[in-house]
């Protein structure tokens, strides 16, 4: 299985404050990494992944707290989010009829009347149950509803329409067993290919800028003839699902969508040649799939987007202290084996604090991430960059030893000032670079923390003797 490329849902994740003196937390960021993946997930599975015509939760005073797709009945998802939910109600008050936004048990195809914005009423068939607390007391709903207006009163209508619910609910199923959106992923195609008797399964990149594969997600047969159909397939400009022919006689049946963060992908179902002809049941069905498919990229796109902020500097971009040493730990063994050096280079911005005194948090946070640039710049893009914290950052280069790291620091050493100028000017106190080098050679036992600590030493030595330059620190004199 493979996996898409998107952005990130601001909602769940982290918040960070921009301080350029203040060094970056890793645990608590740990912590609501892990608190936010536990909501995504039930919020994900047990409620949005059966989204039909609508897909809701509310709270303990029955609002909005979350509302899919957006629009929803052709109601903005920002006009009903933090308002009582009974406004969607045919009924006013909702005082007749059932309530889904209240239920006090779980509930399957029980029927209710909602209102467009315009006033017009529509039915819908709802799956529903309450949230509890840790102590069982009731704290809100959710459910997802599935539009069966036009087939009130046609019972083989209404047939097709619970059957695909149940369809929908068997994927819920079959993600619940899931934590990460891969596996979500393809427990939901599976489910597909199960309940359609289709050969295979795929969500695919329907521009195909070239950055990354087509085939974002497979399951079952996979074949490039398919991949090709289906993609022409998908590039029509419609989001009603839509049939088509490969060259070797398999029936397509494909569906697009465009996620919350604005990429155009699709879902593609396909039937080994001389199958039956896709129906209208299964478009219909296919296209509330795909919107279950929606969610999963977006999940998928959150998860990756938390995952990556837990390991950089939020500011500058660069690998957090965490992440640092554990990339630098996996290293060492590698370079052990290949009989390679490897060198640490610790690098603090002199003055930092008094541009910060004087010229406040903004122009020490540009500071920042000019130096982080220059350092990116100046290392391959095989080795590694961090900002510890603070002013501090590392930099690791891979089969360097002291003379290559040396020729490095000496072009911080003159480059530094000049892209810092016009950050200083003006204080009093130019910006410059104190550099510590410290040089790891391969089977000589010297673990990384000692490593570390004479580099740090080197770099002090440096600040103690005037700043702006740099020092190597030999194994011999520590």
């Amino acid at each position: 299985m493979k996996r898409a490329s998107t952005d990130h849902d601001p909602a769940l994740l982290p918040q960070f404050r921009r301080s350029g003196a203040a060094p970056a937390a890793d645990g608590p960021l740990d912590d609501r990494l892990r608190s936010a993946l536990l909501d995504s997930r039930n919020r994900w599975r047990d409620l949005v992944a059966l989204s039909a015509d609508i897909a809701f939760e509310t709270d303990a005073w029955g609002r909005f707290v979350f509302i899919s797709p957006d629009p929803a009945l052709g109601w903005p998802a920002a006009t009903l989010l933090g308002q009582p939910a009974e406004l969607l109600l045919a009924d006013a008050g909702g005082t007749t009829g059932f309530n889904p936004f209240r239920t006090t048990s779980a509930v399957r195809r029980r029927p209710a009347w909602l209102k467009r914005p315009d006033g017009s009423a529509i039915c819908l068939v709802f799956a529903a149950a309450p949230l509890t607390d840790g102590e069982g007391r009731i704290i809100g709903a959710r459910g997802i509803g599935q539009d069966t207006t036009e087939q009130d009163g046609d019972d083989t209508a209404m047939a097709a329409a619970l059957r695909r619910g149940e369809v929908l609910e068997h994927i819920l199923w079959r993600m619940r067993q899931e934590v990460l959106a891969p596996r979500m992923m393809e427990m939901a195609l599976t489910a597909l290919i199960s309940a359609l008797g289709a050969e295979g399964a795929a969500v695919l990149d329907v521009l195909g800028d070239g950055n990354r594969p087509a085939m974002l997600y497979q399951t079952g047969s996979s074949l490039p003839v398919v991949q090709h159909a289906a993609l022409s397939a998908l590039h029509i400009e419609s989001t009603e699902p839509q049939v088509a022919m490969a060259p070797d006689g398999r029936k397509l049946l494909v569906c697009t969508t465009q996620t919350r963060f604005a990429e155009q992908t699709g879902l593609a179902l396909w039937r080994i040649p001389g199958s039956r002809d896709w129906d209208n049941d299964e478009r219909l069905l296919v296209s509330s799939a795909t919107g279950i498919i929606r969610v999963i990229l977006d999940h998928d796109s959150i998860q990756r987007e938390m995952a990556r902020q837990a390991r950089t500097d939020p500011l500058t971009g660069l690998l957090n202290r965490r992440a640092f040493m554990d990339e630098l730990t996996r290293r060492l063994d590698r370079l052990d084996r290949e009989g390679l050096p490897g060198t640490l280079m610790f690098v603090d911005l002199d003055h930092f604090k008094q541009l910060n005194d004087k010229r406040g948090h903004d122009s020490g946070d540009t500071a920042l991430c000019v130096t982080a640039e220059l350092l990116r710049d100046t290392v391959r893009p095989a080795d590694l960059v961090a900002r510890l914290g603070g002013d501090e950052f590392a930099l690791w280069l891979d089969g360097a030893d002291d003379l290559a790291a040396a020729e490095r620091a000496e072009h911080l050493r003159t480059a530094g000032p000049r892209a810092l100028a016009s950050v200083s000017e003006g204080t009093g106190m130019p910006l410059t670079l104190s550099i510590g080098i410290a040089t790891r050679w391969p089977c000589r036992g010297e673990d990384i923390e000692t490593v570390l600590h004479r580099a740090d030493q080197a770099m002090y030595e440096v600040k103690r003797n005037g700043r702006g330059h740099w020092r190597v620190a030999h194994p011999e004199n520590g």
